[in-house]
């Protein structure tokens, strides 16, 4: 592992429902979406904040279309080796949905998942190496969020992989803790144990949006939903967990109100 701790940096959606994914989210969040081609791939459209790529959404390919798996937001760390990575990640407990794989024109990737059973992807992209976007960035991910079955032993997986570091642990009553965790010095997220209504550890991402209250009605009006809040989190910021008409999960996050 290099000296510079390494995180999530691109964001995905898979779903069942390409062009109304398409229409939601550049409404709910302000992306601009061009379509990236790549030879035998499925449509994929990149999603923009300003003239800098977030993500992309794709329909779900065609030999899982079928398969009842439900749309969903994944994410990919950066990893300058993503077969020595993948192999670790296993090494350690880990698991791994697909092995190391080029895609033409982009890079190099897998598909893994930590101990306990939340995805995610590993990606050595082609390109320029870019700086990370400022977590208030508009439009940008402003908070990555864990749910776990034990956050401690998340927390120490990822440390050792990727190099995150505890931050502050804020106590939140009856529902546990919510770890915090930096990168590179900086708080990039949280971890906490799964709520019973969390069926499987998974990730989840927040979207900066300019107002929370705005932001909310423009979801509900696209077809979509707000399952929490908007509730005001330590730090004065405003969030929302929301899922999608196609049922995807997602959370926005806006500054004080």
């Amino acid at each position: 592992m290099s000296d510079r701790a390494k995180s999530f940096f691109w964001y995905e959606l898979m779903t069942n429902d390409l062009e109304a994914a398409e229409a939601f989210y550049t409404s709910v969040v302000g992306w601009t979406a061009e379509p990236f081609d790549a030879p035998g791939a499925p449509p994929y459209l990149v999603v923009k904040a300003g003239d800098r790529g977030v993500g992309g959404l794709m329909a779900f390919p065609e030999e899982i279309r079928d398969s009842g798996l439900p749309p969903a937001w994944m994410g990919y760390i950066e990893a300058d080796d993503v077969d020595a990575v993948t192999a670790s990640v296993k090494a350690s407990g880990g698991s791994v949905h697909r092995e190391p794989a080029d895609i033409p024109d982009v890079g190099r990737f897998s598909v893994v998942a930590d101990p306990q059973g939340a995805v995610f992807m590993l990606l050595h992209g082609n390109g320029p190496e870019l700086p990370p976007a400022p977590m208030d960035a508009p439009s940008h991910i402003g908070w990555r969020e864990l749910y776990a079955d034990d956050w401690e032993s998340a927390l120490e997986f990822y440390s050792g992989q990727f190099g995150w570091t505890g931050d502050e642990a804020i106590d939140m009553g009856e529902m546990g803790t919510y770890q915090l965790f930096a990168v590179n010095g900086e708080q990039n997220g949280g971890m906490m144990n799964r709520p019973p209504q969390m069926p499987v550890p998974c990730w989840q991402f927040y979207f900066n949006v300019p107002a929370i209250d705005a932001a909310a009605r423009r979801v509900t009006d696209g077809g979509g939903t707000v399952i929490f809040g908007p509730e005001e989190v330590p730090g004065g910021q405003w969030v929302v967990n929301c899922i999608d008409p196609q049922g995807a999960f997602f959370g926005l996050v806006a500054p004080v109100r």
